[in-house]
């Protein structure tokens, strides 16, 4: 090669190796609980995110690069969330992470994103804690005092209920929590709490407690648990001939939550993210091109929520033009007024998001939206 031609080389080189750069994917990590448990949080979230990362890609990618969604199953497993986040941060060298649905899991990943100051956003963790880990853990939903004040306010003035139990798990943050707040609404209101009973993760048999809560004739119970133990809860108090209503939570949100609890779970009700029966636009076309995605399914709050964190992400990285971990931080922190198919998202100063709550009733086996409360 001759000399005068050399610059000419190594300008077109340089130009080929920047626009290989350029659409190099942008890797994201998803951790979820895609078996174990609590599947069905993990497979709704991921089935979202799923969908999101194709649109977007679709869409033209973002700063020009595709995103690759890596994902980790987390097995619904204890100190799994943070091993599996570990590995995609280090190995994988993901730029954010995504996840977790439950805020126990949450909070152990949160600490390793911190201190690696890579952002962390969680479609559904509720708990007020998982963002106090520090300032790169953010999160799209509302948190427990919210969803605690709705559902204590509901049972005082929609159910009419003065003297309600309250059955939760000794170690589940989210269940600990979510009693925690409403116990304080209830009471603050002029309600009464007669009675507490306590089960743990994984139980089966709740005779013991449902037997001292119909003993201390109460007009509603509630349940700040997860689908699976709410479910026999209620179904073992229609065997004891209990037959007041059972509220709950978003952790109440799953298919299985009908299949196990059957009949039984009519006329409970509980709060959530998201409804597809609501008439929005933004939210039929969603469940729309979700149906068509993934074989006629019906999405859930936590398919929703996953769509939007990838969503909020994508457009945080356009807002800072850049992957950078500090960069990127300061734009999800600034983020106002987002549209997603949750409804708008603006993160707090607790890196927190303001949003209504959905009831829902159970009627006649079918899940039917009763109305929205705004924050």
């Amino acid at each position: 090669m001759t000399a005068s031609l050399r610059p000419l080389w190594f300008l077109a080189a340089a130009f080929a190796s920047f626009v290989l750069r350029a659409q190099d994917p942008i890797k994201v990590g998803e951790y979820a609980s895609l078996t174990g448990k609590e599947a069905s949080f993990g497979q709704s979230s991921h089935e979202g995110i799923t969908m999101a990362v194709e649109d977007v890609n679709a869409a033209g990618g973002v700063l020009g690069r595709p995103l690759e969604l890596l994902t980790e199953d987390d097995q619904t497993m204890p100190g799994q969330s943070a091993t599996v986040a570990k590995k995609l941060i280090a190995r994988d060298k993901v730029i954010a992470l995504l996840g977790e649905v439950s805020s126990g899991r949450s909070l152990e990943a949160a600490p390793v994103a911190q201190a690696a100051h890579i952002p962390m956003i969680a479609p559904a963790a509720t708990n007020p804690k998982v963002t106090q880990t520090g300032s790169y853990i953010f999160r799209v939903c509302f948190i427990d005092p919210f969803q605690g004040t709705v559902m204590a306010k509901f049972a005082l003035n929609d159910l009419k209920a003065g003297k309600v139990a309250i059955i939760s798990s000794v170690s589940n943050a989210y269940s600990v929590g979510l009693a925690k707040f409403f116990r304080e609404t209830f009471t603050a209101g002029g309600g009464t709490v007669a009675i507490e009973q306590k089960y743990s993760e994984g139980d089966k048999d709740f005779h013991a407690q449902l037997t001292a809560v119909k003993a201390a004739g109460v007009e509603a119970v509630f349940v700040p648990g997860y689908y699976t133990e709410a479910a026999l809860i209620v179904r073992q108090a229609r065997e004891l001939g209990l037959t007041v209503p059972f509220i709950g939570g978003d952790g109440w949100v799953a298919d299985q939550l009908l299949q196990i609890g059957g009949a039984a779970m009519n006329g409970c009700f509980y709060s959530t993210h998201f409804s597809p029966e609501d008439h929005a636009p933004a939210v039929q076309a969603f469940v729309r091109k979700f149906k068509a995605r993934w074989d006629q399914a019906t999405p859930d709050a936590f398919a929703a929520l996953g769509y939007d964190s990838v969503e909020v992400l994508a457009d945080a990285i356009r807002r800072a033009g850049t992957t950078a971990g500090p960069q990127l931080r300061d734009a999800l922190a600034a983020t106002a007024g987002f549209s997603g198919v949750t409804g708008l998202t603006t993160i707090d100063a607790h890196r927190d998001a303001s949003k209504p709550a959905a009831i829902i009733a159970i009627r006649d086996g079918r899940l039917e939206f009763l109305k929205a409360v705004a924050p």
